[in-house]
């Protein structure tokens, strides 16, 4: 298994979940500090009678809980192991995308990393999804893209940036964040024009 923001747990395929009941505690941490929800999120799932049965595991645990080991959600978990539909059933239940892991990363982050560009455009969708939230070593979302090589997700969290900050106090600083990001990345002059330009970036820009 690759290493990665949001892949401490060995990926695991659940063919089945056991249906919640008043009985079971459904937030109970096993021995390496994950939950049945935060694995569930990890499963694949192709059958809509198994998705809803996961749906309603989400509903009766707490989707934000951390595990024990490395802070992480099931929303970092399932973003990481490209599980889109998982993504989306737990952003339904109330997953708090800006929630950080021990080392500062985000779901945004765990998705610009690994280059969903779809897990990217879904997260940016949510109206408290915040760009600027830095990790531990002082890196936002747009830099994390940058650094991994995936220069188009930077130049749709740039344009988002534009769009959620445009003729707000906050767009200087929204800029300085962009400008800090882009720092070592040469290849993005484009992104610095647009900013000097005030001008939104599209996808037939170059970078």
């Amino acid at each position: 298994e690759a290493s990665g923001r949001g892949t401490k747990p060995r990926r695991r395929y659940l063919r089945s979940l056991p249906m919640p009941t008043g009985v079971c505690n459904v937030d109970h941490q096993n021995k390496a500090g994950y939950t049945a929800l935060m694995l569930a999120a990890l499963a694949a799932v192709e059958q809509e009678d198994d998705m809803n049965m996961v749906r309603r595991l989400f509903s009766m645990g707490n989707v934000n809980a951390k595990a024990s080991q490395a802070g992480q959600t099931a929303l970092m978990l399932a973003v990481s192991h490209g599980r889109q539909e998982m993504v989306e059933a737990l952003l339904t239940c109330g997953a708090d995308v800006n929630l950080q892991d021990e080392e500062g990363s985000t779901a945004l982050m765990c998705a610009c990393e690994h280059g969903r560009m779809e897990t990217v455009k879904l997260l940016l969708a949510q109206p408290t999804c915040d760009i600027s939230v830095v990790d531990s070593d002082g890196n936002n979302a747009v830099a994390i893209a940058l650094e991994a090589g995936h220069s188009n997700i930077a130049v749709l969290l740039y344009a988002h940036l534009n769009v959620s900050t445009r003729g707000s106090t906050s767009w200087a600083a929204g800029s300085r964040v962009v400008t800090e990001a882009r720092a070592g990345h040469p290849e993005c002059h484009t992104l610095a024009a647009s900013s000097a330009a005030g001008h939104q970036p599209g996808w037939g820009d170059t970078v």
